[in-house]
């Protein structure tokens, strides 16, 4: 990667001199990094941050519009920004169908997996696996593989976007720039939880379709208008590339969403169905998006969030891809550089400079002041997307990781481990820079589409069969996501060794290695399918009692689920029985009374783990601030749940909706599909 950034070049050839930043932009960056803060400790005072259900879920009590802005800002970061407009610019429309298609899958996520989640009264997605299968087994195996998923893509994707455009527009150091962000991101992601996460998030959804709608007309208006896309993309061709060869003429397809399904780029059976395979992961069974929906105060907030991200899904075509459409007209022999030096003296890549097709774009046609509020975008994009991943990071290791090997770690132990684990990952993504600058070839976004077409069909296909197959037990659900996975990981490595050559390159991979990783994907998840079937029917099948609200078939099912026996568990049980047995007798030989209080005069005084007489340590005012600031309170002692208690988990658990909010969202989802079916047909 490119330390500074090159001279402008236009259509015209000119070269201009480097458009950089004025001290207005740099005020509204300062402006835009305070009013996030702002509402970062706005939320964090107002929601309840002391205990698992306030941190990660937000207290469930979170209205359509903050989950709606929220889904659409963890989705885009400025992975999307860079990898879009970079697309556009070097294959066309194709990209964006990646976005449409997210209509479809948030459609299944708010009537189809919300509803069994919530029912469920699950936390986290490998929660749902281990209520519906038992045992731990899978559960754990999501766990790992969902942080590994977070940490070396979404993450390594979005700072590599990030710093490309921190460094066309600043010229900063790279790795100070992405540790201030870094920095600033975890902190209140840190102390506010989810509250402060989604609410930061509804502020900088918006700040991001303002920025964002503003440079796509300003983009459209300087070459002469949005027809003029379909007029002079064709013509953006490079004066430097390989003779006798189609390098650098842009595709005939270019126009199109739905392309050839042999020798297209995006062949429109993947896009269909792959791409739909794929997106029942990220959409409906990825801990990142569904907390969004699970901290919504109904199921109906929780559909009419799906249906504000599903349509706000329409704009980045138009935002981004065709943004980067203008930016190949504009910079042909920059962005459209197909010649290996060509492009190495323009942006220190040989493979390409599609990359960099939005940031340049910014800089010369944004006028004072708007650099900056294009830059802030950027930084809402990333940061917006970082959020979410270390909270729901947090989460999974937190729920599902950390109580596995101490089952009875108290409420204060969670809270702190559920942060600590926010700052492990903060600094394994700092050290994968360096790994993200290695694949800075313009090669970086087809790995990542690569990796999900190869580990995520596996998830998808079990969610769904758990979802609408009551006879799916755990070992067929276990073994077909494994051996399923296993596939994957194999596909994937020889994908990675056998690297596409470049363009105007002879094809050296045998055909068989040249299949597009959609199919791949679609392949993988016809074998997980096969399998995860097979070895149910040859297993016994599982007490219908222990998945009452986890199938779709049973999700208003009132009665109470019985537990699926664990010997891990039954054991922790048996361990606390014995405990609290010794406890008691060492209480009676003490003249503790049956409360567990030590008596005197038949007043409690203390409690059995602390000596009689002596005062609990008062608190410095340090510890006090630093307790209240991170929402630490004390573990209080595990009580039994009271009757107000329990009904107010039965209500979390109703999936049941008023008349007119059901009403409402269902008129959204119809709205969502006319879009979606409007779009396709019209650009297909």
């Amino acid at each position: 990667m490119a330390t500074t950034a090159p001279e402008l070049i236009t259509t015209t050839g000119e070269v201009l001199p480097e458009a950089g930043l004025e001290t207005v932009d740099y005020v509204i960056i300062i402006v835009y990094f305070v009013l996030i803060l702002m509402v970062g400790i706005w939320a964090m005072c107002r929601s309840n941050r002391s205990d698992v259900k306030g941190f990660f879920l937000a207290g469930r009590d979170i209205t359509w519009f903050p989950v709606g802005a929220s889904l659409f800002s963890s989705n885009i970061g400025s992975g999307h920004f860079v990898g879009l407009a970079g697309s556009g610019a070097a294959s066309g429309l194709v990209q964006g169908s990646f976005e449409w298609n997210a209509m479809v899958t948030l459609w299944f996520l708010g009537w189809i997996f919300a509803p069994i989640y919530i029912a469920s009264g699950v936390v986290t997605m490998p929660e749902y696996l281990k209520q519906r299968f038992g045992g731990s087994r899978i559960q754990l195996f999501l766990s790992f593989l969902s942080l590994f998923l977070y940490i070396f893509t979404k993450i390594s994707a979005d700072l590599f976007a990030g710093a490309i455009f921190i460094q066309e527009a600043l010229g900063w150091n790279l790795y100070v720039a992405i540790i201030a962000l870094l920095a600033v991101t975890a902190l209140y992601t840190v102390t506010g939880g989810l509250a402060a996460v989604i609410y930061t998030d509804t502020a900088q959804t918006v700040v991001m379709l303002i920025g964002a709608l503003i440079m796509m007309f300003t983009s459209f208006n300087y070459i002469g208008g949005y027809e003029e896309i379909w007029n002079q993309y064709m013509y953006a061709i490079p004066d430097v590339r390989p003779m006798n060869t189609t390098c650098g003429i842009p595709r005939e397809d270019s126009y199109h969403v739905f392309r050839d399904p042999i020798t297209a780029d995006m062949p429109w059976p993947g896009m269909v169905f792959g791409i739909t395979i794929n997106s029942i992961w990220y959409w409906c069974a990825d801990q990142v998006i569904v907390q969004r929906t699970l901290a919504a105060k109904n199921l109906s907030h929780a559909k009419g969030g799906c249906v504000m991200a599903g349509l706000i899904k329409i704009l980045p075509m138009f935002m981004m891809v065709m943004v980067g459409m203008v930016s190949r007209i504009v910079f042909p022999n920059t962005i459209g550089c197909v010649d290996p030096e060509e492009c190495e003296a323009a942006c220190g890549n040989q493979y390409g400079c599609s990359n960099s097709a939005y940031a340049k774009l910014v800089l010369l046609i944004m006028p004072l002041g708007l650099k900056g509020l294009l830059l802030a975008v950027m930084i809402a994009a990333l940061m917006s997307s970082l959020t979410s991943v270390f909270n729901s990071g947090s989460t999974l290791f937190t729920m599902d990781v950390w109580t596995r090997f101490r089952p009875k770690a108290g409420n204060k132990e969670l809270m702190i481990v559920g942060r600590m684990f926010i700052l492990a990952m903060v600094g394994v993504s700092i050290a994968w820079i360096p790994v993200v600058q290695s694949f800075s070839s313009g090669k970086l976004f087809d790995y990542i589409q690569a990796i999900s077409s190869y580990l995520s069909p596996q998830i998808s296909v079990v969610f769904t069969l758990a979802v609408f197959w009551p006879r799916l037990n755990e070992p067929g659900a276990f073994w077909g996501m494994t051996l399923g996975m296993a596939c994957g990981v194999a596909a994937m490595i020889l994908k990675f060794i056998l690297v596409d050559p470049l363009c105007g390159e002879p094809e050296y991979r045998p055909t068989l290695f040249t299949i597009h990783y959609l199919y791949v994907g679609m392949m993988l998840a016809g074998i997980t399918l096969v399998l995860s079937v097979m070895i149910t029917y040859v297993t016994p099948p599982p007490d219908s009692e222990t998945i009452l609200r986890l199938t779709w078939w049973t999700r208003y099912t009132k009665r109470d689920r019985k537990p699926i026996f664990d010997p891990y568990t039954e054991k922790v049980k048996e361990k606390e029985k014995l405990e609290l047995a010794e406890l008691k007798a060492a209480e009676k030989s003490e003249g503790a009374d049956n409360s567990g209080f030590v008596s005197d005069g038949g007043k409690p005084v203390g409690n059995t783990f602390e000596e009689v007489g002596v005062e609990t340590e008062e608190k410095s005012c340090l510890q006090k601030g630093l307790a209240l600031f991170c929402g630490l309170e004390d573990d209080k002692p595990t009580v039994e749940l009271s009757e107000e208690d329990k009904a107010e988990l039965k209500k979390m658990m109703d999936i049941s909706e008023e008349p007119r909010p059901a009403l409402l969202v269902n008129i959204g989802a119809i709205a969502m599909g006319c879009a979606l079916c409007f779009l396709f047909g019209y650009y297909a």
